[in-house]
């Protein structure tokens, strides 16, 4: 499909390119995590309202998201291997072009909270803050990563305040446990750009941790994986939640084979990987209701 625009309407293609919509990991990463709270929330049957209100808002603020990383990074991306083709890099966009596109979709977003209870409208605008916040971090800190594991896990609280009018201790629980997963597969990704983001002065977990890159994500991962042991346990779930973290364990274990010798693609690989992982915790999720 996206061929097809590309060859038929080339001047929208950089925009496809700028909200990634060609590369749906991303979204993938956020839409997971986001459905083990519509689904938790809801008791396993959530209404129809909120599972379309979240599932378009997890396009449109990754979109967004990746609009306004490129507009804060435009000169540094030419510098760097994988970056280098992206729209603002290259000119194919201008920076107002971007600060407009990300308006609109700000306002698309904004549109469908408007669906939802008042409590969500509210927390909406912590995820928006994070959403622009997160691109700047890497100037100041070496945990980037963080920031963005905070505003990838917003939409927990706000799925559960949607569904129950309310954001109850396991909805934080759920948080901790994807800002945990978020830092370990964002630094796999940060590894493919770290010997480029030494020569600029970005940073990164993948700098901060150095040497000891590996242990970190398997401590991060180990850390995730008990958050949603917890979870199950205060839910009362049963074996198929359990295969589920089950099967996203094996998707680690697979991460580490890929990431042994710190290469830039198989750790790319092992990023891209993460979207099984946390398919197989919604699926245990999916049966234990059904």
């Amino acid at each position: 499909m996206f061929a097809f625009v590309e060859q038929r309407y080339p001047a929208l293609w950089p925009y496809i390119q700028l909200m990634r919509l060609d590369r749906p990991i991303g979204t993938l990463l956020l839409l997971w995590p986001t459905l083990w709270a519509v689904w938790i929330a809801g008791a396993g049957t959530p209404s129809l309202t909120v599972i379309v209100v979240f599932f378009l808002g997890v396009v449109i603020m990754r979109a967004a998201g990746c609009v306004i990383n490129d507009f804060a990074d435009r000169d540094f991306d030419g510098d760097v291997e994988r970056t280098q083709g992206r729209p603002l890099a290259t000119g194919a966009l201008s920076a107002k072009q971007a600060l407009a596109l990300f308006c609109g979709l700000g306002l698309l977003a904004f549109g469908l909270v408007l669906f939802l209870n008042e409590l969500t409208f509210w927390l909406s605008f912590g995820g928006l803050g994070l959403a622009v916040l997160y691109p700047f971090t890497k100037r100041f800190t070496f945990m980037p990563q963080l920031f963005l594991g905070a505003a990838f896990s917003w939409a927990i609280p706000m799925a559960f305040a949607a569904e129950t009018g309310e954001v109850p201790e396991i909805a934080w629980l759920l948080y901790v446990a994807n800002v945990l997963w978020t830092v370990a597969y964002d630094t796999e990704y940060a590894m493919c750009d770290r010997e480029d983001d030494l020569k600029l002065g970005i940073k990164s977990t993948a700098i901060l941790f150095g040497d000891a890159d590996r242990l970190m994500i398997a401590i991060l991962q180990g850390l995730t994986l008990l958050a949603l042991i917890m979870v199950g346990q205060r839910l009362d779930f049963s074996w198929p939640w359990y295969v589920g973290l089950a099967g996203m364990a094996l998707s680690f274990a697979y991460q580490h084979s890929l990431i042994r010798y710190r290469e830039r693609w198989p750790s790319f690989h092992a990023f891209l990987n993460n979207h099984w992982a946390g398919a197989c915790v919604f699926i245990g999720l999916y049966f234990q209701y059904f």
